[in-house]
């Protein structure tokens, strides 16, 4: 297989995932899981009734109790906070299912403090609880309309979890967390797969598992700066997730609060890896004068390049990219907007001309992007709206836009006159 033949390949793949997880349409589906427990129906149903004794089991629920004023509707607290870093509050319409089984009911979201009414407009819940010769049998129904199967899968392992964890705390009277799927191991691990996946498309022989290697250092580099920048703002917890083939993905403690904070958080993914151009250049030109050896020069030049390429396409003023989550904060117009866009893709593809690709790669790598950025998921839209930007932190940001771009743009051209 050539190496155009690889790439080709390699891009179908993405595509082909992309779509299934983020725009595949779904249309209304229902999550079922049923799970035995050995404990009596009554101690179960306090547990799983929104209104019953122990609703409050959960580890991550800080109360769950009945409205006086609202019969049929209940309130409960979690311990996730929103974007002014308050307990996340939700209100629950329950409606009793007698005939389902021993008790029953099935529940919508009538309010949010965190997310917008409309999200909730399709999802409904029911817990059945059957008595049986082996224990008690809970039954849980979650039914949703799902354009893509990223939160279909979400959902369906959170509620494995919240089983798992209900299990645990009729044993011994404590909730833990479930899982270690967002744990150092497995996502170390799932970085060393994502390697290896890639190494073919690379060529299978040491300079392609290094090249496989440099990409997922870069990616690794990028997300870490999405996170230091969300723990900058206050989030409690922040994890990464790899997803091979398709790169990670960084996620911060709770909703954004303004648009600056969109902005900086979009921004530090490809604004921490500008700072190790200046450090790897200089590397290099140690090599040069005889300080490094010599045998460090060329991967240091391809991961330069990588680390460049990566980025800077990352600041592409695509929907879904970093480079289109900033502009949209910047810039609050559609006709400000679109000039930014085609100035910064025009810098871009000024640089892909300076490196000597030729203009039908160029054109055909800008559909490809554009096509990447059409298929990304739908935006949820928050219940509370952000935080405007002050005229500081609009040009604070446009600022380090532009340094960002520079600096990847620098290593681009750098790079690829050292090698080719």
């Amino acid at each position: 297989m050539t190496a155009l033949q690889s790439a080709v390949l390699l891009l179908l793949i993405n595509l082909g995932l992309l779509w299934l997880l983020m725009r595949i349409p779904l249309g209304e589906r229902t999550i079922r899981i049923t799970r035995t427990f050995g404990c009596s129906p009554q101690a179960l149903w306090h547990a799983i009734d929104p209104a019953g004794q122990s609703a409050d089991w959960h580890h991550a629920m800080i109360s769950s109790k009945a409205l006086a004023h609202r019969p049929g509707f209940v309130e409960q607290i979690y311990s996730h906070l929103d974007k002014n870093g308050e307990p996340l509050r939700r209100i629950l319409s329950l409606d009793p299912l007698p005939a389902a089984g021993v008790q029953a009911f099935r529940s919508r979201i009538a309010d949010d403090s965190t997310l917008d009414p409309v999200f909730w407009e399709h999802y409904s819940e029911s817990r059945i609880i059957r008595a049986g010769p082996d224990g008690t049998t809970l039954e849980v129904s979650q039914t949703d309309r799902y354009r893509g199967l990223a939160f279909l899968l979400f959902r369906y392992f959170a509620l494995r979890r919240e089983l798992q964890a209900l299990d645990g705390w009729l044993k011994d009277g404590v909730s833990k967390p479930q899982g270690h799927f967002e744990g150092p191991l497995v996502q170390g691990s799932l970085a060393v797969l994502s390697t290896l996946l890639l190494w073919p498309f690379l060529g299978l022989n040491a300079t392609g598992l290094m090249i496989s290697t440099f990409l997922t250092l870069v990616i690794a580099f990028h997300e870490l700066g999405h996170m230091a920048a969300y723990r900058t703002f206050g989030h409690r917890s922040v994890r990464m997730i790899f997803i091979p083939f398709l790169g990670g993905i960084a996620i911060g403690g709770r909703p954004y609060k303004s648009l600056f904070e969109v902005a900086a958080c979009a921004l530090m993914g490809p604004g921490i890896s500008a700072f190790l151009v200046p450090i790897i250049v200089a590397a290099f030109r140690m090599t040069e004068r005889g300080v490094l050896s010599d045998a460090a020069g060329p991967p240091l030049l391809v991961f330069l390049l990588i680390l460049g390429a990566f980025n800077l396409l990352n600041l592409l003023p695509m929907h879904r990219f970093d480079g289109g989550q900033v502009l949209r904060q910047i810039f609050r117009t559609r006709h400000s907007l679109t000039i930014a866009s085609f100035s910064v893709t025009a810098c871009i593809l000024g640089v892909g001309w300076e490196i000597g690709l030729s203009n039908t790669l160029l054109i055909a790598g800008l559909a490809v992007f554009t096509l990447m950025s059409m298929i990304g998921a739908g935006s949820v839209k928050p219940r509370q709206k952000l935080d405007d930007m002050h005229d500081g932190e609009r040009m604070l940001v446009a600022f380090g836009f532009y340094a960002a771009i520079a600096m990847h743009g620098y290593a681009v051209i750098f790079a690829s006159e050292k090698l080719f």
